[in-house]
């Protein structure tokens, strides 16, 4: 039932606690999960991070050692909520605090080329936020199965090609082309970000049926941590389409 490739909204994350384990006394509509509620939480999440990262990247460069503090801390924790399928409150809301942490840090380092850069990737991430789900809930587009192997194939290119880059840039080597400020370039960054908007889509589809199935109200902070964590990619992909269009722009 769930399809989600999404790490945080496996297969699995709504099965291991499902609602039908509950007491018969208990109030079944006001415990289950809804729309409403993941929604509320993706808020809390959101509202954390940006606090964090506005924050961090004032106090830039003094507060840089947070930033890698948040990297490989923020890393190890995914890894546990991920891997545990933790629905606490408090670990998700501390690795949301932690990516703001690393945010900030690169969102500041992006503003001292180019000015303004942060604020215009945050309006679009929002925008296309806002807009896919627009689509999704008028039914204009669906999690159907060409889709995923669309998508699937896709993503999976795309980890490969950045998992190449980062073994490169310990080796002495970077892949040719995806952080150029070329044709290329620019096509490939507008590649990454239309997968990582079909994420979406595929996040709200995961989170739809675990709706409809009556999954336990707790997993409300899973489903917005998955929500979360696409959002995330999307904005650093679009921050980096952003900077190579400025590039392009200045020449």
């Amino acid at each position: 039932m769930y399809r989600s490739r999404n790490p945080a909204l496996s297969d699995s994350t709504f099965d291991k606690s499902a609602y039908s384990d509950a007491p018969w006394w208990d109030d079944q509509d006001s415990n289950m999960m809804t729309m409403e509620g993941t929604a509320e939480k993706t808020g809390i999440l959101l509202i954390l991070i940006a606090t964090t990262a506005i924050a961090t990247a004032m106090f830039m460069p003094a507060s840089a050692p947070l930033v890698f503090l948040g990297a490989i801390t923020g890393f190890i924790l995914a890894l546990v909520i991920i891997f545990t399928g933790s629905t606490n409150p408090v670990l998700i809301s501390t690795y949301a605090i932690l990516q703001g942490l690393v945010l900030g840090g690169i969102t500041w380092i992006y503003e001292i080329y180019f000015p303004g850069i942060g604020i215009l990737a945050v309006v679009l991430t929002l925008g296309i936020l806002g807009a896919m789900l627009v689509i999704y809930r008028a039914g204009l587009i669906s999690w159907s199965k060409n889709l995923q192997i669309a998508v699937y194939s896709s993503l999976s290119a795309i980890v490969l090609i950045y998992l190449v880059d980062i073994i490169g840039l310990f080796l002495g080597f970077r892949v040719p082309v995806i952080h150029e400020a070329s044709p290329l370039g620019i096509l490939f960054s507008l590649f990454v970000v239309g997968i990582a908007s079909l994420c979406l889509v595929a996040d709200f589809d995961f989170i739809e049926r675990g709706v409809e199935r009556g999954a336990p109200k707790q997993l409300e902070w899973r489903a917005a941590f998955g929500l979360m964590v696409t959002l995330i990619w999307l904005y650093l992909e679009i921050l980096e389409l952003l900077a190579k269009l400025a590039a392009v722009s200045k020449r």
